[in-house]
């Protein structure tokens, strides 16, 4: 029996998505972004801070559930006409590199990023920036495709002729390697979470025919859904002096205190108290002094 491995796409579309953009205006692209947007809802409802910044994909409204006072979107696009989601809570302004973002150090307390490191050209500059702008103990919510996954399978196909499934510009990063990045930059995964388990297919039809899937990946499968999303926090370890620059340099100063008077015969220092016959000696190192 020879296996067709389109067997769950229409004939229409064969023409391989090179862009995320593109992608995200497909059937699978709702599908992905429906599932993040109701799991971005609830990670960023708890959490309190200033301002708060959305790294990318304008398409999804990743801070609509989040109270703080000052929230903004940095893409490298603008969101397009049909279909977008974003810009309803939160301003978007266009930035050209993510590897350098244009924000002071320790001035943002909540970082979302939908699908950036994987199609960033230095990902790991990338992280390091976010890093750097957090405030410490700020947090980090990012979104990804998982490539140990029914998709990621899929998407593996292509090296063999076929049209890819996902973007092609993509470099999909695994969940572990995440987190080993994040460890490296002290950063301390709080909570994750893998989502749309439904095979590869581009129709609605057959998207919805596969939803049961989902409770049940849950349950029996959860590392091979096609979406994670993975919530960390900034560690800052260490101890700093807090106080005046005079003081600091004071308590740093070793002070200088006198010395007791030395013995003749042992050449160890020692201490006399002289009593009045009101206050009789009570403690043992005074007795010893006196003998």
């Amino acid at each position: 029996m020879h296996f067709d491995p389109n067997f769950l796409e229409q004939p229409a579309a064969a023409s391989p998505i090179v862009k995320l953009s593109e992608f995200l205006r497909s059937p699978p692209g709702r599908y992905v972004l429906d599932w993040e947007q109701q799991q971005l809802d609830a990670a960023v409802a708890d959490i309190f801070g200033y301002h708060a910044l959305q790294l990318g994909l304008p398409e999804i409204d990743a801070l609509r559930e989040n109270r703080m006072p000052l929230r903004f979107c940095a893409s490298d696009r603008l969101p397009a006409s049909t279909g977008a989601r974003g810009g309803a809570h939160c301003r978007v302004t266009v930035i050209t590199r993510f590897e350098e973002l244009p924000f002071a150090t320790s001035s943002i307390d909540l970082v979302v990023m939908p699908h950036i490191l994987e199609f960033a050209e230095e990902p790991h500059q990338v992280l390091r920036e976010v890093e750097r702008v957090l405030v410490p103990e700020g947090h980090i919510v990012l979104t990804g495709f998982n490539p140990v996954s029914l998709w990621g399978l899929r998407q593996m196909m292509s090296r063999l002729g076929m049209a890819p499934f996902l973007p092609r510009e993509g470099q999909f990063i695994s969940l572990p390697r995440i987190k080993d990045w994040m460890k490296l930059l002290s950063f301390e995964v709080s909570r994750g979470r893998y989502g749309c388990y439904s095979p590869w297919a581009r129709s609605e039809k057959w998207l919805a025919r596969w939803r049961f899937l989902e409770k049940a990946g849950d349950r029996w499968w959860p590392v091979l859904g096609s979406v994670y999303l993975v919530t960390a926090i900034k560690r800052v370890r260490g101890m700093r002096l807090v106080g005046p620059a005079w003081k600091r340099q004071n308590a740093l100063r070793p002070a200088l205190a006198p010395a007791g008077p030395v013995s003749s015969t042992t050449g160890e220092a020692f201490s006399i108290r002289v009593e009045t016959p009101d206050a009789p000696a009570n403690d043992a190192m005074t007795r010893a002094a006196q003998r």
